[in-house]
């Protein structure tokens, strides 16, 4: 007679283990992928990291500059055309690659103070393009002009001329009062230094670059009030505007934005900008020997001479005057290679 049925076989407790070790390993490791997944799909994961390792600059079959970013050329943040830089601007293009090739994450090339050159360049390229669209329908332009917007380059001119009547470099101190003349006649006051300063560069400007303009200090002996220069001075300069092209006038709005002094962004223009290299070479025979040019630490000077008067008798604000210092001519610098050119027509 047969005997009863075998028990079922029991799995051995080591085995039941590692089955259960097993499977909470592989759900352990589903999740932390599900984790990674999602973490990169977040906001600005991506923007956090830089992207590209090297920055080279290449030229194309029309002699223009292009900055490429590995293979991806940078692009003008709102056409996202690729940015191009004139056959005659090769410092200008460096630069630009020099300035994204500091930068260390995508998202420092959303912020403008971290590109100012790229910025630049495209707000060149903006008023060039156009400048180019109005010359081309002029007739229908002026038949509309009631009817449309102001554009780039009035928009710049009418920004920039204001600045004339509150100029940085003819806004000069008060005389001392006449009990202290004596005084003064051995230590030259904060005027006769501003007098000193501005005289150079007015002179310059109203001989070749504005003939006939006459440019008076904007404040009065006895009035904190500035006045306005004559209307006919107002005018010239304005035309004189109107006919930079666009590299030469974004330049100027960079130097006059930076330093408050429409005279001194037009003189650091006239020494460095190609449109203007017939009257520097007209001027050279007559530069005294041993004057250097006007560059970026004398338009500094020019622009914060005040400031550096005060700072002088009273102290300097660390993180303040020291840093304002240093954005100042970082600004001016970036007009001058916007401006320049090894081309000499």
């Amino acid at each position: 007679q047969p005997g009863p049925p075998p028990t079922a076989p029991l799995p051995a407790a080591s085995q039941y283990g590692e089955r259960v070790h097993r499977r909470r390993r592989q759900a352990d490791l589903i999740r932390k992928a599900q984790d990674i997944r999602i973490e990169q799909l977040k906001p600005g994961r991506a923007m956090n990291q830089r992207f590209w390792k090297d920055v080279i600059v290449k030229t194309n079959s029309d002699g223009l500059y292009t900055i490429y970013l590995d293979a991806r050329p940078v692009r003008h943040p709102q056409t996202k055309v690729p940015l191009s830089i004139p056959p005659s601007k090769p410092h200008l293009a460096t630069a630009i690659a020099l300035e994204w090739d500091l930068l260390t994450s995508a998202q420092q090339a959303l912020r403008a103070h971290f590109i100012p050159l790229t910025s630049i360049a495209s707000r060149a390229h903006d008023l060039a393009l156009q400048d180019a669209s109005a010359a081309s329908s002029k007739p229908v332009a002026e038949a509309t002009a009631s009817h449309q917007s102001r554009t780039i380059r009035e928009d710049i001119i009418m920004t920039l001329l204001p600045y004339l009547d509150t100029d940085t470099l003819l806004c000069w101190a008060p005389p001392p009062p006449k009990e202290d003349d004596l005084a003064m006649t051995v230590i030259p006051t904060l005027r006769d230094r501003q007098a000193r300063v501005a005289e150079p560069i007015i002179s310059y400007l109203t001989t070749s670059i504005w003939p006939g303009v006459k440019l008076h200090p904007s404040l009065d002996d006895s009035s904190i009030i500035p006045t306005k220069q004559p209307q006919e001075t107002r005018d010239i300069i304005r035309g004189w505007m109107t006919g930079l092209n666009a590299w030469e006038l974004v330049s100027l709005e960079r130097a006059v934005l930076s330093g408050k002094s429409l005279c001194v962004g037009a003189r650091l223009l006239c020494e460095w900008g190609e449109s203007f290299a017939d009257v520097r070479r007209a001027l050279g025979t007559s530069r005294p020997q041993g004057v250097q040019r006007f560059g970026i630490e004398e338009a500094a000077q020019a622009c914060s001479l005040e400031v550096t008067w005060q700072t002088g008798r009273w102290g300097e604000v660390e993180d303040s005057h020291d840093v304002d210092k240093e954005d100042l001519r970082s600004q001016l610098g970036s007009a001058v290679l916007v401006a320049s050119g090894t081309s000499q027509a």
